[in-house]
């Protein structure tokens, strides 16, 4: 005979090893890689994950650190599912054969983003033939660097550039290499610093074209919904966090770029996060206008060879609603 305990044991056992199947087949559904930089403007994210946000609303999220210039590979070979990016690269990317629908906005630059110049160069056209440090093209900052020259009767064919990232590209400007470097916070914020290698000639409050959204894969998006309207609500409330606790939200933000809270505050006031209400406001209009702005820099620039189809379906508006 079986013991009546011995018997509810077995079923308490069997109901434990069901329910342990139905987390894990629930984390499962909600977990998502995410690729990123240590961009300032992506810290909320980081904030989400430290604080435990993304935990709280069912998601295991995995942030990959992955330079711009190869966030679209990932994303292609199914590395990533989701990536946070600059609006014209989402762009660029829909028009090269990489889809990505942008479901919500991040931050817009004000100032984040600039070049840095030697002192004796007082305009853009005294850049004629100069040298200067840019990411690869496909990335902000060599977007932004275009966008200036076309805005000043310039184009990349006027200048010489040497491929960095933004930080190596500000390292080696202070340095005293090259006539030039396109950089972003925290890194530009190094030239601040030091303003005898140079000054800022321009930034995003000169031109503003630096503005972010986190995009998904329309496959993994139509079969996991639920997963992005939670990573969008974690986004929301990770800068709820920002403005009810700021010092402990800087300091975890600041820890994932190897700042103090202090100098991350400092790097954060070039940059202005969007929330529900601003991500609404851009998602009815500015963001297409933008779009629409940015596809014959990048076809000059050569990034793209042709303009996406139809630029409606490169992003998603449910999401913030």
């Amino acid at each position: 005979m079986v013991h009546p305990f011995a018997k509810s044991a077995s079923l308490v056992a069997a109901g434990l090893c069901a329910a342990t199947f139905a987390v894990s087949a629930h984390a499962q559904d909600s977990k998502i890689a995410l690729g990123m930089s240590g961009w300032t403007g992506f810290a909320p994210l980081s904030l989400a994950d430290k604080a435990g946000i993304f935990k709280k609303n069912g998601l295991d999220v995995e942030i990959k650190m992955i330079p711009q210039k190869d966030r679209h590979l990932a994303l292609a070979s199914g590395a990533i599912q989701c990536a946070a990016t600059t609006v014209e690269t989402h762009v660029a990317w829909n028009a090269n054969g990489v889809p990505i629908v942008q479901i919500f906005q991040m931050d817009k630059s004000y100032g984040a983003d600039g070049i840095a110049v030697r002192n004796d160069v007082k305009s853009f056209a005294d850049l004629k033939g100069k040298t200067i440090g840019v990411s690869a093209p496909g990335t902000a900052p060599f977007f932004g660097l275009a966008w200036m020259l076309s805005k000043n009767g310039m184009t990349l064919k006027d200048v010489k550039t040497v491929s960095l990232e933004p930080q190596p590209a500000a390292q080696a400007f202070v340095a005293g290499q090259n006539d030039a470097a396109m950089t972003y916070e925290p890194y530009l914020s190094t030239v601040r610093a030091n303003p005898q290698a140079g000054k800022i000639l321009a930034t995003t409050l000169d031109y503003p074209m630096v503005m972010d959204t986190v995009g998904c894969a329309p496959t993994w998006l139509k079969a996991n919904a639920k997963a992005a309207q939670a990573l969008t609500n974690s986004y929301f409330e990770a800068l709820e966090m920002i403005k009810s606790d700021p010092a402990k939200a800087n300091e975890l933000m600041g820890s994932a770029v190897k700042q103090s809270g202090e100098q991350f505050a400092k790097s954060s006031a070039y940059l202005r996060w969007q929330d529900k209400a601003a991500n609404q406001k851009f998602f009815a209009g500015e963001l297409t206008q933008f779009m629409k702005d940015s596809v014959p820099i990048l076809l000059e620039a050569g990034v793209i060879r042709k303009a996406p189809e139809d630029l409606a379906a490169t992003f998603d508006a449910s999401f913030i609603k």
